[in-house]
Protein backbone atom coordinates (compact mmCIF):
# COMPACT_ATOMS: atom_id res chain seq x y z
CA UNK A 1 0.00 0.00 0.00
CA UNK A 2 0.86 3.61 -0.24
CA UNK A 3 2.85 4.93 1.86
CA UNK A 4 1.37 8.57 2.38
CA UNK A 5 -2.62 8.79 3.89
CA UNK A 6 -4.25 12.23 4.52
CA UNK A 7 -1.40 14.56 3.67
CA UNK A 8 1.27 12.23 6.11
CA UNK A 9 4.30 10.41 4.98
CA UNK A 10 5.18 6.89 7.03
CA UNK A 11 8.86 6.68 7.90
CA UNK A 12 10.02 3.02 8.82
CA UNK A 13 13.19 1.33 10.08
CA UNK A 14 13.30 -1.86 10.79
CA UNK A 15 15.18 -4.06 13.36
CA UNK A 16 15.85 -7.71 12.03
CA UNK A 17 16.83 -10.16 14.64
CA UNK A 18 18.43 -13.10 13.33
CA UNK A 19 19.45 -16.29 15.01
CA UNK A 20 22.93 -17.97 14.07
CA UNK A 21 22.91 -21.43 12.72
CA UNK A 22 25.72 -22.85 15.38
CA UNK A 23 25.23 -25.97 17.65
CA UNK A 24 25.87 -24.01 20.82
CA UNK A 25 25.30 -20.51 22.54
CA UNK A 26 26.73 -17.21 22.24
CA UNK A 27 28.89 -17.62 24.90
CA UNK A 28 28.48 -21.25 26.22
CA UNK A 29 28.42 -24.98 25.58
CA UNK A 30 25.34 -25.22 26.37
CA UNK A 31 22.93 -26.43 23.13
CA UNK A 32 21.47 -23.94 21.23
CA UNK A 33 19.14 -26.46 19.58
CA UNK A 34 15.03 -25.52 19.10
CA UNK A 35 12.30 -27.53 19.84
CA UNK A 36 13.88 -29.37 23.36
CA UNK A 37 12.30 -29.50 26.96
CA UNK A 38 11.37 -25.94 28.98
CA UNK A 39 15.02 -24.99 30.30
CA UNK A 40 16.03 -28.14 28.70
CA UNK A 41 19.30 -26.10 27.36
CA UNK A 42 20.69 -24.06 30.17
CA UNK A 43 24.01 -23.79 31.86
CA UNK A 44 25.69 -21.84 34.96
CA UNK A 45 26.51 -19.05 31.80
CA UNK A 46 22.91 -18.72 30.79
CA UNK A 47 21.88 -18.65 34.36
CA UNK A 48 24.04 -15.68 35.43
CA UNK A 49 25.42 -17.70 38.21
CA UNK A 50 27.95 -16.80 40.22
CA UNK A 51 31.91 -16.97 38.66
CA UNK A 52 30.26 -17.99 35.56
CA UNK A 53 32.41 -16.21 32.76
CA UNK A 54 31.73 -16.15 28.90
CA UNK A 55 33.43 -17.42 26.03
CA UNK A 56 32.84 -16.37 22.84
CA UNK A 57 31.88 -18.82 20.03
CA UNK A 58 34.22 -18.74 17.40
CA UNK A 59 31.49 -20.32 14.70
CA UNK A 60 29.16 -17.51 15.68
CA UNK A 61 31.76 -14.59 14.93
CA UNK A 62 32.20 -15.91 11.65
CA UNK A 63 28.36 -16.20 10.58
CA UNK A 64 28.17 -12.73 11.65
CA UNK A 65 30.74 -11.66 9.36
CA UNK A 66 29.77 -13.35 6.51
CA UNK A 67 26.19 -12.42 6.97
CA UNK A 68 27.40 -8.45 7.08
CA UNK A 69 30.02 -8.76 4.10
CA UNK A 70 26.57 -10.47 2.24
CA UNK A 71 24.67 -7.52 2.95
CA UNK A 72 27.77 -5.25 1.58
CA UNK A 73 28.52 -4.08 5.03
CA UNK A 74 31.68 -2.53 6.78
CA UNK A 75 33.29 -5.02 8.99
CA UNK A 76 35.40 -3.60 11.54
CA UNK A 77 38.69 -5.20 12.72
CA UNK A 78 38.17 -4.03 16.44
CA UNK A 79 34.43 -4.26 18.00
CA UNK A 80 33.50 -4.00 21.73
CA UNK A 81 30.90 -6.20 23.65
CA UNK A 82 28.61 -3.99 25.90
CA UNK A 83 26.50 -4.92 28.92
CA UNK A 84 22.92 -3.60 28.31
CA UNK A 85 20.87 -3.51 31.32
CA UNK A 86 17.34 -4.29 31.91
CA UNK A 87 15.03 -5.95 33.73
CA UNK A 88 12.88 -8.48 32.30
CA UNK A 89 11.82 -12.10 34.08
CA UNK A 90 13.56 -14.05 30.98
CA UNK A 91 16.39 -12.15 31.77
CA UNK A 92 18.15 -14.19 34.26
CA UNK A 93 21.55 -11.34 34.54
CA UNK A 94 19.75 -8.48 34.53
CA UNK A 95 21.68 -7.53 31.88
CA UNK A 96 22.33 -8.49 28.02
CA UNK A 97 25.77 -9.29 26.67
CA UNK A 98 25.03 -6.74 23.01
CA UNK A 99 27.66 -4.62 21.24
CA UNK A 100 26.81 -0.62 21.15
CA UNK A 101 29.24 2.35 20.27
CA UNK A 102 31.44 0.01 18.37
CA UNK A 103 29.38 -3.15 16.75
CA UNK A 104 30.86 -5.67 14.41
CA UNK A 105 29.79 -3.57 11.01
CA UNK A 106 28.42 -0.62 9.59
CA UNK A 107 27.36 0.87 6.27
CA UNK A 108 25.54 -2.03 4.13
CA UNK A 109 23.06 -1.75 1.26
CA UNK A 110 19.99 -3.64 0.59
CA UNK A 111 18.09 -3.17 -2.93
CA UNK A 112 14.45 -3.66 -2.51
CA UNK A 113 13.59 -3.77 -6.45
CA UNK A 114 13.25 -0.05 -8.36
CA UNK A 115 12.08 2.91 -8.31
CA UNK A 116 9.75 4.67 -10.74
CA UNK A 117 12.77 6.46 -12.92
CA UNK A 118 13.90 2.35 -13.51
CA UNK A 119 16.84 3.25 -10.73
CA UNK A 120 17.40 0.40 -7.76
CA UNK A 121 15.79 0.89 -4.79
CA UNK A 122 18.20 0.89 -2.22
CA UNK A 123 17.34 0.63 1.52
CA UNK A 124 20.72 1.46 3.78
CA UNK A 125 22.10 -0.68 6.65
CA UNK A 126 23.49 1.03 9.75
CA UNK A 127 24.58 -1.52 11.45
CA UNK A 128 25.29 -5.16 12.03
CA UNK A 129 25.76 -6.53 15.81
CA UNK A 130 26.45 -9.33 17.60
CA UNK A 131 24.32 -10.29 20.93
CA UNK A 132 22.97 -12.91 22.78
CA UNK A 133 19.09 -13.66 23.10
CA UNK A 134 17.23 -13.29 26.12
CA UNK A 135 14.45 -16.31 27.45
CA UNK A 136 11.03 -16.82 26.65
CA UNK A 137 8.19 -15.88 28.57
CA UNK A 138 5.01 -18.43 28.26
CA UNK A 139 1.74 -16.88 29.29
CA UNK A 140 -0.79 -19.62 27.88
CA UNK A 141 0.48 -22.96 29.28
CA UNK A 142 -0.77 -22.50 32.86
CA UNK A 143 -3.64 -20.74 33.70
CA UNK A 144 -3.45 -18.10 35.86
CA UNK A 145 0.25 -17.96 35.58
CA UNK A 146 3.40 -17.38 33.68
CA UNK A 147 6.39 -19.54 32.98
CA UNK A 148 10.00 -18.85 31.76
CA UNK A 149 11.83 -20.92 29.42
CA UNK A 150 15.82 -20.13 28.98
CA UNK A 151 16.85 -22.73 26.49
CA UNK A 152 16.73 -19.58 24.07
CA UNK A 153 18.90 -17.64 26.55
CA UNK A 154 22.51 -16.80 25.13
CA UNK A 155 21.34 -17.86 21.30
CA UNK A 156 23.86 -15.88 19.24
CA UNK A 157 22.25 -13.56 17.23
CA UNK A 158 23.12 -10.65 14.74
CA UNK A 159 20.35 -7.64 15.12
CA UNK A 160 20.88 -5.85 11.56
CA UNK A 161 19.40 -2.34 11.55
CA UNK A 162 18.15 -0.49 8.70
CA UNK A 163 18.15 3.12 7.96
CA UNK A 164 14.95 5.22 7.65
CA UNK A 165 14.86 4.40 4.17
CA UNK A 166 11.83 2.62 4.27
CA UNK A 167 8.63 4.86 2.88
CA UNK A 168 5.83 2.10 3.14
CA UNK A 169 4.48 -1.29 4.24
CA UNK A 170 5.35 -3.30 0.46
CA UNK A 171 8.78 -1.37 1.16
CA UNK A 172 8.78 -3.28 4.64
CA UNK A 173 8.13 -6.08 3.24
CA UNK A 174 10.39 -6.27 0.35
CA UNK A 175 13.34 -5.31 2.54
CA UNK A 176 12.76 -8.30 4.80
CA UNK A 177 11.83 -10.67 2.04
CA UNK A 178 15.43 -9.53 0.19
CA UNK A 179 17.24 -9.46 4.19
CA UNK A 180 15.92 -12.83 4.35
CA UNK A 181 17.16 -14.58 1.42
CA UNK A 182 20.92 -13.27 1.73
CA UNK A 183 21.00 -14.90 5.45
CA UNK A 184 19.52 -17.82 3.59
CA UNK A 185 21.94 -17.87 0.91
CA UNK A 186 24.92 -17.24 3.20
CA UNK A 187 23.72 -20.05 5.00
CA UNK A 188 24.33 -18.13 8.89
CA UNK A 189 20.72 -18.84 9.53
CA UNK A 190 17.90 -20.90 8.75
CA UNK A 191 16.13 -17.56 8.80
CA UNK A 192 12.58 -19.30 10.25
CA UNK A 193 10.27 -16.60 11.37
CA UNK A 194 7.51 -19.61 12.86
CA UNK A 195 10.55 -20.55 14.91
CA UNK A 196 11.95 -17.08 15.78
CA UNK A 197 15.10 -17.79 14.08
CA UNK A 198 14.20 -14.10 12.76
CA UNK A 199 12.17 -11.55 13.96
CA UNK A 200 11.24 -7.88 13.44
CA UNK A 201 11.17 -4.84 15.70
CA UNK A 202 9.46 -1.56 13.46
CA UNK A 203 10.36 1.32 14.03
CA UNK A 204 7.32 4.23 12.49
CA UNK A 205 6.88 7.41 12.81
CA UNK A 206 4.65 9.95 10.46
CA UNK A 207 5.21 13.29 9.07
CA UNK A 208 3.68 15.89 7.14
CA UNK A 209 4.46 15.06 3.56
CA UNK A 210 7.58 17.47 2.64
CA UNK A 211 8.71 18.01 5.97
CA UNK A 212 12.23 16.81 6.44
CA UNK A 213 12.26 16.29 10.24
CA UNK A 214 11.24 12.75 11.29
CA UNK A 215 8.58 12.87 13.96
CA UNK A 216 8.18 10.50 17.12
CA UNK A 217 8.23 7.13 16.86
CA UNK A 218 7.12 4.09 18.03
CA UNK A 219 8.04 0.36 17.88
CA UNK A 220 6.34 -2.88 17.10
CA UNK A 221 8.08 -5.31 18.90
CA UNK A 222 8.91 -9.36 18.33
CA UNK A 223 7.11 -9.65 14.49
CA UNK A 224 7.45 -13.10 13.37
CA UNK A 225 6.10 -12.67 9.53
CA UNK A 226 6.27 -10.50 6.96
CA UNK A 227 2.29 -10.31 6.75
CA UNK A 228 2.35 -8.80 10.78
CA UNK A 229 5.28 -6.77 9.63
CA UNK A 230 2.91 -5.13 7.09
CA UNK A 231 -0.22 -4.89 8.43
CA UNK A 232 1.14 -3.62 12.01
CA UNK A 233 2.69 -0.93 9.52
CA UNK A 234 -0.35 -0.01 8.21
CA UNK A 235 -1.94 -0.09 11.48
CA UNK A 236 -0.33 1.93 13.82
CA UNK A 237 0.41 4.54 10.96
CA UNK A 238 -3.46 5.12 10.76
CA UNK A 239 -3.01 5.33 14.38
CA UNK A 240 -0.53 8.07 14.64
CA UNK A 241 -1.87 10.14 11.61
CA UNK A 242 -5.44 9.94 13.56
CA UNK A 243 -3.67 11.20 16.50
CA UNK A 244 -1.87 14.08 14.59
CA UNK A 245 -5.24 15.08 12.64
CA UNK A 246 -6.65 15.14 15.98
CA UNK A 247 -3.93 17.96 17.05
CA UNK A 248 -2.99 15.17 19.52
CA UNK A 249 1.05 14.04 20.27
CA UNK A 250 2.65 10.61 19.67
CA UNK A 251 4.02 9.33 22.09
CA UNK A 252 7.15 7.67 21.99
CA UNK A 253 5.63 4.09 23.18
CA UNK A 254 6.55 0.37 22.63
CA UNK A 255 3.60 -1.27 21.24
CA UNK A 256 2.76 -4.89 20.73
CA UNK A 257 1.24 -6.75 17.64
CA UNK A 258 -1.93 -8.78 17.94
CA UNK A 259 -2.87 -10.98 14.66
CA UNK A 260 -5.70 -12.44 15.97
CA UNK A 261 -7.37 -9.27 17.02
CA UNK A 262 -5.83 -7.04 13.97
CA UNK A 263 -4.51 -4.16 16.55
CA UNK A 264 -1.43 -2.31 18.13
CA UNK A 265 -1.65 -1.99 21.38
CA UNK A 266 0.97 -0.10 23.49
CA UNK A 267 3.02 -1.82 26.24
CA UNK A 268 5.58 0.55 27.81
CA UNK A 269 7.50 3.45 27.00
CA UNK A 270 10.21 3.17 24.81
CA UNK A 271 13.56 3.66 26.51
CA UNK A 272 16.30 5.27 25.05
CA UNK A 273 19.93 4.65 25.09
CA UNK A 274 20.57 6.03 28.32
CA UNK A 275 18.27 3.69 29.84
CA UNK A 276 20.05 0.76 29.74
CA UNK A 277 23.03 1.88 31.02
CA UNK A 278 25.42 0.62 28.66
CA UNK A 279 29.13 -0.27 29.66
CA UNK A 280 31.86 -2.31 27.88
CA UNK A 281 31.89 -6.05 28.96
CA UNK A 282 33.89 -6.25 31.56
CA UNK A 283 34.51 -9.85 31.20
CA UNK A 284 35.26 -10.39 27.26
CA UNK A 285 38.40 -8.52 25.68
CA UNK A 286 37.75 -6.75 22.87
CA UNK A 287 36.52 -8.67 19.58
CA UNK A 288 39.64 -8.15 16.85
CA UNK A 289 39.55 -9.96 13.77
CA UNK A 290 42.42 -10.24 11.65
CA UNK A 291 42.15 -8.08 8.21
CA UNK A 292 43.29 -11.50 6.73
CA UNK A 293 39.99 -13.13 8.74
CA UNK A 294 37.71 -11.01 7.02
CA UNK A 295 39.33 -10.63 3.52
CA UNK A 296 38.89 -14.75 3.66
CA UNK A 297 34.98 -14.73 4.28
CA UNK A 298 34.61 -12.51 1.78
CA UNK A 299 36.00 -14.13 -0.99
CA UNK A 300 34.20 -17.29 0.23
CA UNK A 301 30.89 -15.74 -0.12
CA UNK A 302 28.78 -17.65 -2.74
CA UNK A 303 27.01 -16.20 -5.05
CA UNK A 304 24.32 -13.79 -3.80
CA UNK A 305 20.75 -13.48 -4.78
CA UNK A 306 21.54 -10.05 -6.67
CA UNK A 307 24.11 -11.72 -9.14
CA UNK A 308 22.28 -14.66 -9.33
CA UNK A 309 19.53 -13.07 -10.69
CA UNK A 310 21.48 -11.31 -13.30
CA UNK A 311 23.42 -14.15 -14.34
CA UNK A 312 20.14 -16.30 -14.90
CA UNK A 313 18.85 -13.04 -16.83
CA UNK A 314 22.25 -13.71 -19.08
CA UNK A 315 22.60 -16.82 -18.98
CA UNK A 316 19.42 -18.98 -19.60
CA UNK A 317 17.30 -15.92 -20.88
CA UNK A 318 14.32 -16.57 -18.87
CA UNK A 319 11.81 -13.63 -17.97
CA UNK A 320 11.70 -11.75 -14.53
CA UNK A 321 9.00 -13.62 -13.16
CA UNK A 322 10.48 -16.79 -13.79
CA UNK A 323 14.33 -15.30 -12.50
CA UNK A 324 12.26 -14.26 -9.25
CA UNK A 325 10.26 -17.38 -8.54
CA UNK A 326 13.57 -19.64 -9.60
CA UNK A 327 16.21 -17.75 -7.17
CA UNK A 328 13.75 -17.69 -4.46
CA UNK A 329 16.25 -20.29 -2.36
CA UNK A 330 19.45 -21.55 -3.34
CA UNK A 331 18.08 -24.82 -3.20
CA UNK A 332 15.43 -24.74 -6.20
CA UNK A 333 17.71 -22.47 -7.59
CA UNK A 334 20.43 -25.45 -8.02
CA UNK A 335 17.93 -27.75 -8.87
CA UNK A 336 16.93 -25.76 -12.12
CA UNK A 337 20.16 -25.11 -12.75
CA UNK A 338 20.80 -28.96 -13.21
CA UNK A 339 17.60 -30.06 -14.61
CA UNK A 340 18.35 -27.02 -17.69
CA UNK A 341 21.95 -28.57 -18.15
CA UNK A 342 20.33 -31.65 -18.25
CA UNK A 343 17.81 -31.40 -20.55
CA UNK A 344 19.49 -28.92 -22.90
CA UNK A 345 16.30 -26.81 -22.70
CA UNK A 346 16.60 -23.75 -20.15
CA UNK A 347 13.51 -22.51 -21.41
CA UNK A 348 11.68 -25.63 -20.77
CA UNK A 349 13.07 -26.71 -18.10
CA UNK A 350 11.65 -23.58 -16.41
CA UNK A 351 8.02 -24.34 -16.73
CA UNK A 352 9.33 -27.96 -16.08
CA UNK A 353 10.22 -26.99 -12.31
CA UNK A 354 8.16 -24.08 -11.76
CA UNK A 355 4.99 -25.68 -12.88
CA UNK A 356 4.95 -29.71 -12.68
CA UNK A 357 7.68 -29.94 -10.25
CA UNK A 358 6.90 -27.57 -7.27
CA UNK A 359 3.11 -28.68 -7.78
CA UNK A 360 3.76 -32.32 -7.45
CA UNK A 361 5.85 -31.54 -4.11
CA UNK A 362 3.56 -29.41 -2.61
CA UNK A 363 1.06 -31.85 -3.16
CA UNK A 364 3.15 -34.64 -1.69
CA UNK A 365 4.10 -32.10 1.28
CA UNK A 366 7.55 -33.18 1.56
CA UNK A 367 10.93 -31.31 0.56
CA UNK A 368 11.92 -30.35 -2.89
CA UNK A 369 15.55 -32.45 -1.86
CA UNK A 370 13.38 -35.68 -0.99
CA UNK A 371 11.32 -35.39 -4.76
CA UNK A 372 11.86 -39.10 -6.23
CA UNK A 373 12.38 -37.87 -9.85
CA UNK A 374 16.16 -37.23 -10.23
CA UNK A 375 17.61 -34.38 -12.20
CA UNK A 376 18.47 -36.77 -14.28
CA UNK A 377 15.42 -38.71 -14.96
CA UNK A 378 13.25 -35.58 -15.22
CA UNK A 379 16.17 -33.83 -18.08
CA UNK A 380 16.12 -36.95 -19.83
CA UNK A 381 11.71 -36.47 -20.16
CA UNK A 382 12.45 -32.94 -20.60
CA UNK A 383 14.33 -33.54 -23.71
CA UNK A 384 12.05 -36.32 -24.62
CA UNK A 385 8.86 -33.86 -24.95
CA UNK A 386 11.47 -31.11 -26.54
CA UNK A 387 12.74 -33.67 -29.50
CA UNK A 388 8.91 -34.47 -30.28
CA UNK A 389 9.01 -37.81 -28.97
CA UNK A 390 6.02 -37.05 -26.57
CA UNK A 391 3.30 -34.37 -26.21
CA UNK A 392 3.46 -32.27 -22.91
CA UNK A 393 0.51 -34.01 -22.02
CA UNK A 394 2.09 -37.47 -22.09
CA UNK A 395 5.38 -36.27 -20.96
CA UNK A 396 2.96 -35.05 -17.61
CA UNK A 397 1.86 -38.75 -17.70
CA UNK A 398 5.14 -40.39 -17.83
CA UNK A 399 6.26 -38.07 -14.97
CA UNK A 400 3.60 -39.24 -12.56
CA UNK A 401 4.99 -42.22 -13.14
CA UNK A 402 8.14 -41.40 -12.78
CA UNK A 403 7.13 -40.34 -9.21
CA UNK A 404 6.79 -44.05 -8.36
CA UNK A 405 9.37 -46.54 -10.62
CA UNK A 406 13.17 -45.10 -11.11
CA UNK A 407 13.06 -45.84 -15.17
CA UNK A 408 14.24 -44.18 -18.17
CA UNK A 409 11.17 -41.92 -19.15
CA UNK A 410 11.73 -43.56 -23.19
CA UNK A 411 10.94 -46.86 -21.93
CA UNK A 412 7.92 -45.36 -19.73
CA UNK A 413 6.55 -43.99 -22.58
CA UNK A 414 7.03 -46.82 -25.04
CA UNK A 415 5.57 -49.17 -22.17
CA UNK A 416 2.31 -47.11 -22.22
CA UNK A 417 2.07 -46.34 -25.70
CA UNK A 418 2.67 -42.67 -24.94
CA UNK A 419 5.38 -41.93 -27.57
CA UNK A 420 4.24 -39.33 -29.86
CA UNK A 421 2.52 -40.50 -33.16
CA UNK A 422 3.39 -38.34 -36.29
CA UNK A 423 2.08 -41.11 -38.81
CA UNK A 424 0.01 -39.27 -41.15
CA UNK A 425 -2.02 -43.02 -41.62
CA UNK A 426 -2.89 -43.35 -37.96
CA UNK A 427 -3.87 -39.78 -37.36
CA UNK A 428 -5.85 -39.83 -40.14
CA UNK A 429 -7.77 -42.87 -39.06
CA UNK A 430 -8.64 -41.09 -35.19
CA UNK A 431 -9.62 -37.94 -37.21
CA UNK A 432 -11.84 -39.75 -39.42
CA UNK A 433 -13.54 -41.18 -35.87
CA UNK A 434 -13.44 -38.17 -34.59
CA UNK A 435 -15.64 -36.26 -37.56
CA UNK A 436 -18.22 -39.71 -37.13
CA UNK A 437 -18.61 -38.81 -33.49
CA UNK A 438 -18.98 -35.38 -33.52
CA UNK A 439 -21.03 -34.29 -37.18
CA UNK A 440 -22.27 -31.24 -36.03
CA UNK A 441 -19.38 -29.55 -34.66
CA UNK A 442 -17.06 -30.91 -38.16
CA UNK A 443 -19.88 -29.76 -40.41
CA UNK A 444 -19.72 -26.42 -38.67
CA UNK A 445 -15.36 -26.59 -38.76
CA UNK A 446 -15.80 -27.41 -42.33
CA UNK A 447 -18.16 -24.75 -43.27
CA UNK A 448 -15.42 -22.35 -41.82
CA UNK A 449 -15.43 -21.97 -38.15
CA UNK A 450 -12.17 -22.21 -37.48
CA UNK A 451 -12.76 -22.03 -33.81
CA UNK A 452 -13.84 -25.60 -33.17
CA UNK A 453 -10.73 -26.73 -34.78
CA UNK A 454 -9.45 -26.63 -31.23
CA UNK A 455 -12.11 -28.85 -30.04
CA UNK A 456 -11.70 -31.57 -32.59
CA UNK A 457 -7.85 -31.31 -31.86
CA UNK A 458 -8.69 -32.13 -28.29
CA UNK A 459 -10.85 -34.95 -28.73
CA UNK A 460 -8.40 -36.09 -31.51
CA UNK A 461 -5.37 -35.94 -28.70
CA UNK A 462 -8.00 -37.68 -25.84
CA UNK A 463 -8.82 -40.38 -28.31
CA UNK A 464 -5.04 -41.14 -28.90
CA UNK A 465 -4.29 -41.11 -25.03
CA UNK A 466 -2.15 -37.92 -25.66
CA UNK A 467 -0.03 -39.55 -27.85
CA UNK A 468 -0.95 -37.96 -31.08
CA UNK A 469 1.13 -34.99 -32.84
CA UNK A 470 -0.77 -31.93 -31.93
CA UNK A 471 1.15 -30.04 -34.92
CA UNK A 472 0.68 -32.25 -37.53
CA UNK A 473 -3.53 -32.89 -36.49
CA UNK A 474 -3.24 -28.93 -36.77
CA UNK A 475 -1.85 -29.59 -40.04
CA UNK A 476 -4.55 -32.45 -41.19
CA UNK A 477 -7.43 -30.78 -39.85
CA UNK A 478 -6.72 -27.44 -41.65
CA UNK A 479 -6.14 -28.97 -44.91
CA UNK A 480 -10.00 -30.39 -44.79
CA UNK A 481 -11.12 -26.93 -44.83
CA UNK A 482 -12.51 -26.39 -48.87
Amino acid sequence: MSGVTDGYEMVIGLEIHCQLKTRTKLFSAASANFGDAPNANTDAVCLGLPGALPVCNRLAIELATRASLGLECTVHPVSVFARKHYFYPDLPKGYQISQFDRPLATGGRVVVGTNADGTARVIGITRVHVEEDAGKSVHDRFPGFSAIDLNRAGTPLIEIVSEPDLRSSADAGAYVRAVKQILEYTEVSDANMEEGSLRVDVNISARPVGQDAFGTRTEIKNLNSISGVERSIEIEFARQCAVLRAGGEVEQRTMLWDGVRNEVRPARSKEGSHDYRYFPEPDLPPLVLDPSFIEAHRVALPELPAAKRARFASVYGLSASEIEQLTVTVELADRYEAVAAASGDAKRAANWVLGVLLASVNARGGALSAHPVSVARLGALIALEASGAVSNTAAKQVFALLEAEDVEPRLIAEREGLLQVSDDGALVAWIDEVIAEMPTEAARFLAGEKKLQGVLVGAVMKKSKGSADPKKVNQLLAGRIP
